[in-house]
């Protein structure tokens, strides 16, 4: 087989990414290890992105396995963000007073080498069965403060659309629910698979709906990925991204703000900036916090604010996300510091 006819497929193993020219021949072994224990899945999409040439590649970085992913800190968590203490029953997660997490499936078009959910992923036996979705529905429609649901997973947007469709119109009939919130990484990912009636399925759902799309580098928005978001925006849907900060392929301010213009130049709002969660194996893609607010105090001024995501921390064990981003308010002082870090004093309350 050629390294062109294996980048036409989904690449799911050692072999696979070592015909395709994406892992030198002394690392297949190591990469094969960590298949054991975390799935791969690099898609035609994604890899068409990758340039084997180029060993600091920021779209490889993301998906292809490295023998990195062997090392597992003392303070690293099977279960970083603490869903499993938090789910009352099977496939939702009920952290927050007024919204849940739905995880109807645990199986995504790619795998990324830093997922918070690394542990789980990959497994087609976890898809929520009829009756495991009625429970989960059943436990949604019992408690009227929940007004914002939101499927995760997994990718819900592998879901085929009529299953989609009916899941979305039977969250839609739970009154007290507002808003449906979908995060996916298929726009970006596998933009072949946002159809006109995809996007006609969730432009339809009859309660808002909106999309978070993970992207991370700014390459990830190729004229597919563009043309799926175009189709998204296009049926009325709000778009928004999330992004993790991660060593090596974006943890550059000039990385940063090129990829939150190109975003917005796609109609999709940047939301969240997330500090990588305490995964297994993810030691190499982490910063400190002090080098993520250096990073959003580089952008602060340099950006419009409808391009500035907020930089959040999900603390370890489930007590959720907070902001850890700059600050600016000197309280003891009553000053305040500008985008160009001179500080101001501001007339006290």
């Amino acid at each position: 087989m050629t390294a062109a006819s294996a980048r036409r497929r989904t690449l799911r193993t050692a072999a696979d990414l070592l015909d395709a020219g994406l892992i030198p021949p002394d690392t297949a072994g190591a990469v094969e290890r960590v298949a054991r224990s975390y799935a791969v899945a690099l898609t035609p999409a994604v890899t068409d992105l990758i340039d084997p040439a180029d060993p600091l590649d920021p779209i490889a970085r993301q998906y292809v396995p490295s023998a990195e992913e062997l090392v597992t800190a003392p303070e690293e968590l099977a279960d970083p963000i603490g869903d499993a203490a938090y789910s009352p029953v099977k496939g939702l997660v009920h952290r927050y007073p007024d919204r849940v997490l739905l995880t109807p499936l645990l199986v995504c078009p790619v795998y990324c080498r830093f997922c918070f959910r690394r542990a789980r992923v990959g497994d087609a036996d976890a898809t929520m069965g009829e009756a495991e979705i009625d429970d989960a529905l059943a436990y949604v429609a019992e408690r009227p403060d929940i007004r914002e649901v939101i499927l995760t997973g997994g990718d819900p947007l592998m879901l085929p659309a009529a299953r989609l469709e009916a899941l979305l119109g039977r969250i839609g009939a739970i009154t007290h629910v507002d808003m449906i919130r979908i995060h996916s990484r298929v726009p970006v990912s596998d933009p072949g698979r946002v159809t006109a009636r995809l996007a006609g399925v969730l432009g339809g759902a009859g309660k808002a709906v909106w999309l978070a799309v993970h992207v991370n580098h700014s390459r990830e928005l190729s004229p597919q990925a563009a043309a799926a978001l175009s189709r998204l925006a296009g049926a009325g849907i709000p778009l928004l991204s999330q992004t993790v900060l991660l060593k090596g392929v974006n943890d550059r301010a000039e990385v940063l703000e090129e990829l939150f213009r190109a975003l917005v130049r796609h109609r999709v709002r940047p939301y969240y900036l997330h500090h990588p969660d305490l995964a297994p194996g993810t030691g190499h893609f982490r910063l400190t916090i002090a080098e993520g607010r250096a990073l959003m105090r580089r952008l602060r001024g340099r950006l419009s604010g409808i391009a500035q995501p907020t930089y959040v921390l999900d603390i370890p064990g489930g007590a959720g996300k907070v902001p850890v981003g700059p600050d600016y308010w000197d309280e003891e002082a009553a000053a305040v510091t500008d985008p160009a870090g001179v500080r101001h004093g501001y007339p006290p309350d």
